[in-house]
């Protein structure tokens, strides 16, 4: 398993969407979340993460995805995940994500239901 990633961003309708490409590990993580925090500081508060470009997330990637939840959720933002290959939605359901965040098959879908 490497441990190569890289994101793309973009902000749509608002709404910052960010696609991912590799382990989501502490390097992805926290690469994720810095491109958060620079649009955050700018007022966007809707977030899309687009995880078909990547196949496994680990715990200390889920962490820095809490973190974003978390932060988001106390000033009324929102942050959906899409494009999930079956293993990492599962592991977000196990990990109790979706009572925080939300999830749809597309970026499109997702985007629309801000």
């Amino acid at each position: 398993m490497g441990t190569d990633f890289n994101f793309t961003s973009e902000i749509k309708n608002n709404c910052l969407v960010i696609k991912t490409d590799g382990y989501i590990n502490n390097i992805g993580g926290e690469s994720i979340a810095g491109e958060f925090e620079k649009h955050f500081k700018d007022g966007v508060k809707q977030i899309v993460i687009n995880l078909g470009g990547s196949n496994v997330v680990n715990s200390i990637g889920i962490s820095y995805l809490i973190e974003i939840i978390e932060k988001l959720n106390d000033t009324d933002g929102k942050l959906i995940f899409t494009d999930m290959e079956p293993a990492i939605e599962k592991t977000l359901t196990i990990m109790g994500l979706f009572n925080f965040a939300g999830k749809a098959e597309s970026v499109d879908e997702a985007v629309k239901m801000f």
